[in-house]
């Protein structure tokens, strides 16, 4: 019996770049295949990022065909770009694609160009294989079908556990992880799921439809990506078979594409919350990176440009009374604060499905007494440190109720907003970050000079 490889925990440092670039230099293959030798793929994968592409080239060539394969798959999407460019079409084919499963392969071909995708998918020598990429390959990537794998374990509803046991053998031999046993029915559709410990422990003459799971979660191929992470999420499930608009048996998800769905969908919204307007990597060209940062700078601009003109309108006011120029970054920074933490709340819960059932209502009223309560906090500690340092009653009571009216306006405003764009189909990630600091200056400055007026005239 073949024992599983050990693996031990590995940092990559400066001086092993060094020593493993001074290696192919010198071109020193027994070296170099020693420094590799036992690592994860992950772990080679990232050493890769630390290489140019002829170096990364020479150490793949040390690594065994499988994993070779599979470090392919670990590497950043930009890098193995890169690297799948300097290689000819029959070696993807027959050494890579050969050794990994569908949805891997389908992930690695459908970031190529057409000509290059179209002469790989040509070299493959397996037709079933080709067919199944080809497959996914027509599924938008952020659906069910385009994370799902096709390698899985069908067997037929009406056989005996006997039968089962040779049936798995067979097909054990082209899947690499084994969670579950679909059952399927004569048409191929999808009538139960079977554990293997659950298989093992049943008497061999008992049909398996008898000891199956009927009450199946299925995901369908069109579903969104966040759909299927929130099943996987929400009933701890390891795989999640995928069927058609009529429930035939089609793939299935397993854990570790929703890590890197979990993982893309939460720096998306990390980038989009900064104002980031398209998924960047720090080592993307200037451009790219200038593009994506760009509109909402602009955004920023235009909205301190309405603020100035807020500020503007009250000139005389500021004038008149000097002490409200020295307040506006407080009512500024706790405007923006506020509105950044309410919406990145309501981001979070929708993002995740756990907002809840509570009406939109329900929502925006809990929000407004945490603000209130918030807002009553701080307006105390500010009406005292007003009061103390400027003796000014006319003074405090502007800046206390100011920045009591700011923080509740602001908090409100970041929880409508994103509920409002969720429901209108718009990611509210776009919400928090620069859009809600941006509008809570301009809002945030006139309420607070309109307050300011109100009580100098009156008091």
């Amino acid at each position: 019996m073949q024992n599983s490889p050990t693996y031990s925990k590995f940092e990559l440092t400066r001086e092993y770049v060094d020593d493993l670039q001074l290696a192919i230099a010198e071109n020193n293959t027994e070296y170099a295949r020693e420094l590799v030798a036992e690592l994860h793929e992950a772990d080679i994968a990232e050493i890769y990022d630390e290489l140019n592409i002829e170096q990364a080239r020479f150490v793949h060539l040390l690594l065994d065909e499988e994993l070779a394969a599979n470090v392919i798959s670990e590497l950043e999407d930009d890098v193995r770009i890169r690297f799948l460019k300097e290689l000819p079409e029959d070696i993807i084919a027959n050494y890579i694609i050969k050794n990994i499963e569908s949805d891997d392969a389908a992930d690695i071909i459908g970031d190529l160009s057409k000509e290059k995708r179209a002469k790989i998918l040509a070299s493959i020598k397996d037709i079933e294989q080709a067919g199944d990429i080809i497959d996914l390959l027509n599924y938008d990537e952020d659906t069910a079908g385009g994370l799902m794998a096709k390698e899985l374990i069908a067997i037929n509803k009406d056989i005996t556990v006997r039968a089962c046991l040779v049936e798995l053998r067979n097909q054990a031999k082209k899947v690499k992880n084994i969670y579950y046993i679909y059952v399927v029915d004569e048409d191929n559709k999808l009538v139960g799921t079977l554990s293997l410990k659950r298989l093992l422990l049943a008497n061999t003459s008992q049909k398996i439809f008898d000891i199956c799971n009927t009450d199946i979660i299925t995901a369908h191929t069109e579903d969104d990506d966040e759909i299927v992470a929130n099943l996987m999420h929400k009933y701890n499930l390891v795989s999640l078979p995928v069927v058609d608009s009529i429930g035939r048996l089609l793939g299935k998800i397993t854990i570790d594409d929703i890590v890197d769905v979990i993982k893309e969908e939460a720096e998306k919204d990390y980038q989009m919350m900064s104002g980031i307007t398209e998924d960047v990597e720090s080592s993307d060209s200037i451009f790219k990176l200038t593009r994506a940062r760009l509109p909402w700078l602009f955004i920023g601009l235009i909205g301190e440009l309405l603020g100035s003109q807020v500020i503007g309108a009250y000139e005389g006011d500021i004038v008149k009374y000097a002490g409200l120029a020295l307040f506006m970054p407080l009512i500024a920074a706790m405007g923006g604060n506020s509105g950044v933490q309410s919406s990145s709340i309501i981001v979070q819960g929708l993002a995740s499905g756990n907002l809840g059932i509570e009406s939109v209502w329900k929502k925006i009223g809990k929000e407004f007494i945490i603000a209130l309560i918030n807002g009553l906090a701080l307006a105390t500690i500010a009406f005292i440190f007003t009061y103390l340092v400027h003796s000014s009653m006319v003074l405090t009571i502007s800046i206390t109720i100011s920045l009591l009216s700011v923080i509740v306006f602001a908090s409100l405003f970041g929880t409508i907003v994103p509920l409002v764009l969720n429901k209108i189909k718009i990611d509210p990630a776009v919400a928090t970050g620069p859009f809600i600091t941006t509008s809570n200056d301009v809002l945030g400055f006139l309420i607070y000079f309109s307050v300011a007026r109100m009580v100098f005239t009156m008091i």
